[in-house]
């Protein structure tokens, strides 16, 4: 989570903390009350509107913003008017998406968005979502990213309210939000096998998410469905740095020679194609992806990719979320949102086995 350290420096020999103007500060220009400042400050209507003119300009000169922290402690209902958000990588395009989708929804109800990237892991998950929960936020959206969201029971049962968006939590039952990750898969395979293809390989993330095993049994019951038995070989998990995607891809070549790959997080499509090039076998070789990334559509060839929708998903996140902050109650729901198949030309190479043959042969050799 990021945050921006309070500064010791000064301003004129005052500590800046200090010279930031108060309550106190508008009242004293104004030359009204204290309680009058405060009471036109917080938009009571019973003010007088000429004192009212005057602590509103006191305001504009002294640049006077108010303390919302404080202002909210004061408050009956409690409320602080943000909310959490707990992203795997808000530098990847799926997450900045989700993101950009809720904070358009926060922005409608003047509700401030608390971002953390918690980059796969589940300790700083954990951390940061309990953090922004001792914050007082008024709600969570988290992408899990470890297997167990326990943790989050005793927030839940204190009258958090906690929407899960992109992977279903593990045991903690809450609202979600999620693809259409097993059909998504299921119709990418079907796709290459209608293509001839029976060598088809599963490139996959981490293989305790939710999304990947839900990706991979997709993958799986096509294979059956097409009654192909799957190769175990072809079947490669635990997949998150660039370097072990690219060795993955190039160990797949060294021994058992797919036609099709398919492959299950953007991140791992995008290097993988960066690796079919490195070997010049990306005209040869059938490749299908799950979710969309930046540039898809301009390299050679443009990658198919089964599209998921993320801002949608964020912004059903985000209004259900809002809803229960509102006072909805019932069970936790689920929504899936639908994916599609993108066709592109990647996916729709003709098989080549002679071509693809001789370059391995060529690659084995050097």
């Amino acid at each position: 989570m990021v945050e921006t350290a309070p500064s010791t420096g000064s301003v004129g020999g005052r500590d800046r903390r200090s010279a930031r103007p108060t309550i106190k500060d508008v009242a004293l220009l104004a030359g009204v009350s204290l309680k009058t400042a405060s009471r036109v400050i917080n938009d009571e209507p019973t003010v007088n509107p000429e004192l009212a003119k005057k602590v509103r300009r006191a305001a504009k000169v002294l640049d006077y913003r108010p303390n919302l922290i404080a202002r909210n402690l004061r408050r009956a209902d409690r409320f602080t008017h943000t909310i959490g958000l707990v992203l795997f990588d808000a530098s990847n395009q799926f997450s900045s998406a989700v993101q950009r989708a809720v904070e358009n929804i926060a922005n409608e109800r003047n509700i401030v968005v608390i971002s953390s990237s918690v980059e796969e892991d589940p300790q700083r998950e954990k951390d940061a979502t309990l953090a922004l929960a001792a914050r007082q936020v008024d709600g969570l959206i988290i992408v899990p990213t470890g297997d167990d969201q326990s943790y989050l029971a005793n927030e839940q049962s204190n009258g958090m309210n906690i929407v899960c968006v992109d992977r279903s939590p593990q045991l903690l039952r809450t609202d979600t939000v999620a693809s259409d990750n097993y059909g998504g898969a299921k119709e990418a395979v079907r796709h290459l096998i209608k293509q001839g293809h029976k060598k088809i390989a599963f490139l996959g993330d981490r293989a305790h998410i939710a999304t990947m095993i839900e990706r991979r049994r997709g993958f799986l019951d096509a294979l059956e469905e097409a009654a192909i038995e799957p190769n175990p070989a072809l079947i490669v998990i635990d997949l998150h740095t660039a370097e072990g995607i690219n060795h993955a891809v190039r160990a797949l070549f060294q021994t058992d020679s797919p036609t099709a790959l398919f492959t299950a997080q953007n991140l791992i499509t995008l290097e993988t194609v960066r690796a079919l090039h490195q070997l010049k076998l990306e005209k040869l070789v059938s490749l299908v992806g799950f979710d969309d990334f930046a540039a898809s559509d301009i390299v050679d060839p443009p990658v198919s990719v089964i599209a998921q929708d993320p801002a949608e998903m964020g912004r059903r996140a985000a209004m259900m979320l809002f809803e229960r902050i509102d006072g909805r109650v019932g069970p936790a729901e689920t929504v899936t949102i639908p994916v599609k198949l993108i066709i592109r030309g990647s996916g729709e190479l003709p098989i080549s086995e002679g071509e693809l043959t001789a370059r391995l042969t060529e690659l084995r050799k050097a």
